[in-house]
């Protein structure tokens, strides 16, 4: 089974809208298009030369494919992400049959979920969401997430589309490894593990004076 894993840019208070410049997503009005941008450090791009530094696969909704795909395949190769990113298998989920002309490109149609869950199964390697916050949704109402790759940057922008929506299916994560750069962002990977797990600061075991108090009650209710 493949793992599908979630690389996102998200601020402190959950936005991962436009992450990477002007003109990307202003939907809703949002203001603060490539708010990466001034945090992207050197350390944090050796961080995301590891993450895509082996093979892998990509998951990607219609928006940000189209983005990707009218900048990357025009990159020089030499330069970081370019090769690893053209050469990537590009699973599309769409409602509609655009025209993929990056290559590699594989649209994903009709059962969305049901259609994750079969690419999973297939060999190849691990698979990569970059962006596409409207697929994320999806996946997470479907609990199709293994591991979310997280750089939390240091900034609260107050609205925009966010990484946890409403229909989330509640879960337990746990972390797998932790870093910070330079510029504060924090680099994070969950990994995911079971159901949530509930409890209270008090102990399992009731107390002398609370069986003395459960005690007394009873007595009360028998007189």
């Amino acid at each position: 089974m493949r793992k599908l894993n979630v690389l996102t840019f998200v601020s402190l208070d959950g936005v991962m809208q436009a992450p990477g410049g002007p003109h990307e997503d202003p939907t809703g009005g949002f203001k603060y298009e490539g708010w990466v941008a001034p945090l992207f450090d050197e350390a944090l791009g050796e961080v995301m030369g590891e993450q895509t530094g082996k093979p892998f696969d990509l998951l990607l909704g219609r928006r940000t494919y189209d983005i990707f795909a009218a900048h990357w395949p025009y990159q020089d190769e030499s330069e970081p992400f370019v090769k690893e990113l053209n050469r990537a298998t590009k699973y599309v989920a769409s409602r509609s049959n655009p025209k993929l002309a990056w290559e590699n490109s594989v649209l994903v149609s009709g059962d969305i979920p049901a259609k994750v869950r079969k690419i999973k199964e297939q060999d190849g390697p691990d698979i990569q969401v970059h962006g596409s916050s409207d697929m994320i949704q999806t996946l997470l109402k479907h609990d199709l997430i293994d591991e979310f790759w997280l750089k939390i940057f240091p900034v609260v922008l107050g609205k925009g589309k966010r990484l946890f929506g409403d229909g989330t299916v509640p879960a337990s994560f746990i972390l797998r490894d932790s870093r910070t750069t330079p510029n504060g962002v924090i680099v994070a990977t969950y990994e995911r593990a079971g159901e949530v797990q509930t409890g209270n600061f008090g102990s399992d075991t009731p107390s002398e004076r609370e069986l003395a108090r459960r005690e007394k009650l009873k007595q009360e209710v028998a007189s």
